[in-house]
């Protein structure tokens, strides 16, 4: 009778995964707020719209920063909008509710994630870590007594970790991930266009421009922004080359979290990577080229996961119908 959500609370998207439904929502992590009452006016697409252009009445915010809760009160609200959204606001039994956070945030940061989804309204809240879930939602046998390496890199935090036998042998966190890209980008643009522009618009250049390597066919994309000089609107054709370099540095950072992993792992299981190769999750891996830019540095063959923006969201689902079998790796509260 109880049903059961899962929900991939990420600092740019959220997704929710219903038992024997599969993914029924995919929506930005995004809340705006009235100023002067607090109360909320939109979630999600509807508020992601509102970004950068509200007036001083309404705030739009992200809740999420670096892939934990920043605003307590806003992402316990913004839960309560997903569950109302799947089951309607009077449900006569509250859901099992499961969530994923990154293996390296803290026990207050656990704490916090666990008792906004009770206030939001599940019966019973779930915590599993990130790399876990993602590398579950992978299809990869993580039961096996062998290694397998996960890069799951979302809007807030990349991670990196090494499983076997079904836990995470060593892993590591850097709050570097899609929003640093854009930010990177915007710096670059400032710093050689004069020319600043949005979250949005920097966003939009990653996606239809961006690659980690440099194109062999250089593409072109004209934007618009407020010129840093004379404070007026001025449009500017920007290079696929010059996004490349604006990204690297950031990009590197995260690359530089695998190879601490690498550096780390037992020998035995390094073999096994060497073998299996890494496998890259999450939205930021789906930018053009990464992986063979990861290959280039790391000198271990990286691949993208099928359906990699879906991966931890899965992989959860999946935990949450098996939970006899996965009890170890879970943290939960009623």
């Amino acid at each position: 009778m109880r049903k059961k959500l899962a929900i991939d609370l990420g600092t740019a998207n959220t997704l929710v995964w219903v038992a024997g439904e599969g993914i029924i929502a995919n929506e930005p992590t995004v809340v705006a707020v009235n100023a002067e009452d607090n109360k909320v006016v939109a979630v999600g697409e509807e508020a992601k719209r509102m970004l950068g252009r509200t007036p001083e009445a309404l705030i739009a915010s992200r809740p999420m920063r670096e892939g934990v809760i920043a605003d307590y009160q806003i992402t316990k609200v913004m839960l309560k909008y997903f569950i109302n959204k799947v089951y309607g606001r009077f449900q006569l039994f509250k859901p099992e509710v499961m969530v994923c956070v990154p293996a390296g945030c803290t026990q207050v940061e656990r704490r916090a994630a666990l008792d906004a989804t009770l206030e939001a309204g599940a019966a019973r809240a779930y915590l599993i870590d990130e790399p876990l879930a993602a590398a579950i939602g992978a299809n990869i046998p993580v039961s096996a007594p062998s290694g397998h390496m996960i890069v799951d890199m979302g809007g807030g935090a990349a991670e990196a970790a090494v499983i076997s036998l079904g836990g995470v042998v060593n892993h590591k966190s850097v709050r570097v991930a899609g929003n640093k890209v854009d930010e990177a980008i915007q710096i670059y643009i400032k710093k050689k266009y004069n020319l600043i522009i949005g979250d949005q618009t920097a966003e939009d250049i990653k996606v239809k421009l961006g690659s980690a390597t440099k194109l062999d066919k250089e593409e072109k994309y004209e934007i618009s922004g407020r010129d840093l000089v004379f404070g007026l609107p001025r449009s500017v054709e920007i290079t696929s080359t010059d996004i490349t370099e604006a990204m690297r540095g950031t990009l590197l950072q995260i690359i530089g979290a695998v190879k601490a992993v690498l550096e780390d792992t037992p020998p035995e299981l390094a073999s096994d990577i060497i073998d299996k190769g890494i496998v890259m999750s999450g939205g930021t891996s789906m930018l053009r080229n990464f992986d063979k830019l990861m290959t280039e540095e790391t000198g271990v063959p990286s691949h993208v996961a099928d359906d990699a923006l879906y991966c931890v969201v899965r992989g959860t689902g999946m935990v949450l119908e098996n939970i006899e079998v996965w009890k170890n790796s879970i943290t939960t509260k009623r």
